[in-house]
């Protein structure tokens, strides 16, 4: 009997022991675990190019959510300068000093994709690519706490081919040479660029699939900026401007450049009968404001506070370990792991 007490006495002592330590490291991780949740989120938003206009728009919302969640999360934000080796210099010293627990990424150059989630990968930080579609989707699919945020760029071409399809049915002076042909000019963003490639290819087999068919005058690349593309549209109306019946834009930037060197010439002012039908894709302010004055056809909507808000709550879920899309109204697309924002028309 003294032999079991003794036995008894042994092991409550562990017991108790045990449940000292247990207790003991219980405490530990809670108290590792409550500061970094009560420090905010900081959170390294890197920006292709800071003067392209629609992303400066998603740069203000971010800067608006930050405002909302000033205890909650703390931005650094980074102007790729469209320069990918800027980029790159920006990306390895944040990951280099963990100056980030989360990271928007917006490349410049996609094509890249791979070789940049592997340096994020190796430190374990959650990203979020956004906006330019990265050329492999399977490099965002090889690391677990990568997702996209985008848009389907077929949807955004097919937009702007319906909107040139109601102008022409509508209009028939549109048809300036009384040949049932389209004559159109296409401003392309980036010649290797996803979305560049779709909403070029899209807008015009829309057009083509209502029965109008078309020309192609030129196709000029003007790297999604409004001088460039004002200064190539210049240049082509010089030589071609009797047969231009459109000029189709793959975003509003470069429409706006168009329109700027059409109304040098005469065109898309106060006259109505002087007026080529102009589209673009993003719907920034400045073009609604054309579109409602009847100087632009029309645009596709691609909301900054609606990419920026479904970006910022799906980062935060995988900072804070839930899964990605709670909370979220969208579903992942077929590969898993990206989120397509719908478009919409604008045309006043």
């Amino acid at each position: 009997m003294k032999a079991s007490s003794r036995i008894i006495a042994i092991l409550e002592t562990l017991i108790i022991m045990f449940s000292i330590v247990l207790s003991y490291n219980n405490i530990q991780v809670n108290a590792e675990v409550i500061p970094f949740r009560q420090k905010p989120v900081k959170i390294g938003a890197f920006l292709y190019d800071f003067k392209d206009k629609y992303i400066s728009l998603v740069h203000e919302s971010f800067e608006e959510i930050q405002k909302n969640n000033q205890d909650k999360v703390e931005f650094a934000f980074y102007d790729g300068q469209n320069d990918q080796s800027i980029q790159n210099s920006s990306i390895d010293s944040v990951l280099e000093n963990e100056d980030a627990n989360l990271i928007f990424l917006n490349l410049v150059d996609t094509k890249v994709t791979g070789e940049v989630i592997n340096k994020i990968k190796a430190k374990n930080i959650p990203v979020i690519l956004f906006n330019r579609e990265p050329v492999d989707i399977n490099a965002v699919k090889s690391y677990n706490k990568a997702f996209f945020v985008g848009t389907d760029s077929k949807e955004a071409g097919i937009l702007q081919g319906k909107i040139l399809i109601n102008a022409w049915n509508s209009n028939k002076s549109i048809d300036r040479n009384k040949d049932d042909i389209m004559q159109y000019v296409m401003l392309m963003g980036e010649k290797d660029n996803t979305e560049a490639i779709d909403r070029t290819k899209y807008s015009v087999s829309e057009i083509n699939s209502a029965g109008i068919k078309t020309q192609e005058i030129a196709l000029k690349i003007c790297g999604w900026n409004r001088d460039v593309a004002e200064n190539i549209m210049e240049s082509v109306f010089a030589t071609n401007g009797n047969r231009i019946e459109a000029v189709i834009s793959n975003n509003d930037e470069m429409a706006i450049g168009a329109i700027e060197a059409l109304q040098k010439y005469g065109y898309n002012k106060d006259d109505k009968t002087m007026n080529i039908p102009v589209v673009g894709i993003d719907a920034i302010p400045e073009a609604r404001k054309l579109v409602d004055e009847g100087i632009m056809a029309g645009t596709v909507i691609q909301d900054p506070k609606v990419m920026s808000k479904v970006i910022y709550d799906m980062g935060m879920n995988l900072v804070y370990e839930r899964k990605p899309l709670d909370g979220i109204q969208y579903d992942f697309d077929q590969t898993g792991v990206a989120v397509r924002l719908p478009y919409g028309e604008y045309t006043g």
